[in-house]
């Protein structure tokens, strides 16, 4: 195992949902180590994306999998706060049928929705992994001297939402890391599941576990660190 890449990412709004419907559209309080490992080879200019001939783009299964950590920043934790917003949705069945000639045609069934983001968002996130060729990309990512190109700009789990910066620390500053919590651990404040792989074709193999962040500390706890999406044992 290389040694770590230590990534400090701040942005202005951040949000991270996980699969969710309803009126109130939720999100992490950190970035799930998902996020962060489709957010880290994108910097390596590597490609998490597979096939795209069906419904949906599935994940490339020869993307390689990382050791990674997250944490909050030194600063705050994050607020998390909210925004109010017009869903447009279509109706099952005959709800709101009358409703459809005042529109001439347009979406007809209107709600209020209440949207959660993350506001100056501060993380810390740390990378380990068994090629170390994969985080001198990372490096070089960050510096523009990759040729060829790339998937999109990186963005903070929406991509109306951009980064404001993205910097290699040398060592992490205090954070507040989230570690996982054993099946029978007792309550913590601050704990919530973060989505550790995404399956796109199946949601219901989509893989997430229940964290809680630590004090601030330098070093996150060993047990912090969460191989993304699978170990590479179990490739």
């Amino acid at each position: 195992m290389n040694q770590p890449l230590w990534l400090r990412i701040r942005a202005p709004f951040a949000a991270f949902r996980w699969m969710q419907a309803g009126v109130w559209r939720a999100t992490s309080p950190v970035i799930p180590h998902s996020a962060a490992w489709g957010m880290v080879l994108n910097f390596a200019a590597l490609e998490t994306r597979g096939d795209s001939s069906g419904v949906t783009t599935l994940v490339n299964p020869e993307a390689p999998p990382l050791c990674i950590v997250v944490g909050s920043g030194p600063d705050h934790a994050g607020v998390v706060g909210s925004l109010y917003q017009q869903l447009h949705t279509y109706p099952v069945g005959d709800s709101g049928k009358a409703l459809a000639k005042g529109t001439h045609g347009a979406k007809y069934w209107i709600a209020p929705t209440r949207r959660e983001l993350l506001v100056d968002m501060d993380c810390i996130i740390g990378v380990r992994g068994t090629d170390s060729v994969v985080l001198d990309r990372v490096v070089k990512g960050l510096r523009g001297e990759l040729a060829g190109d790339r998937y999109g700009l990186p963005f903070a789990g929406d991509n109306n939402l951009l980064l404001d910066r993205v910097d290699v620390v040398p060592e992490p500053p205090p954070t507040r890391w989230y570690e996982p919590l054993a099946p029978d651990a007792p309550a913590r404040q601050g704990s919530c599941r973060l989505t550790v792989a995404i399956d796109r074709n199946d949601s219901s193999r989509t893989v997430t576990r229940l964290y809680a962040p630590t004090g601030p500390q330098q070093v996150p706890p060993e047990s912090a660190w969460t191989w993304t999406p699978h170990s590479p044992a179990a490739a």
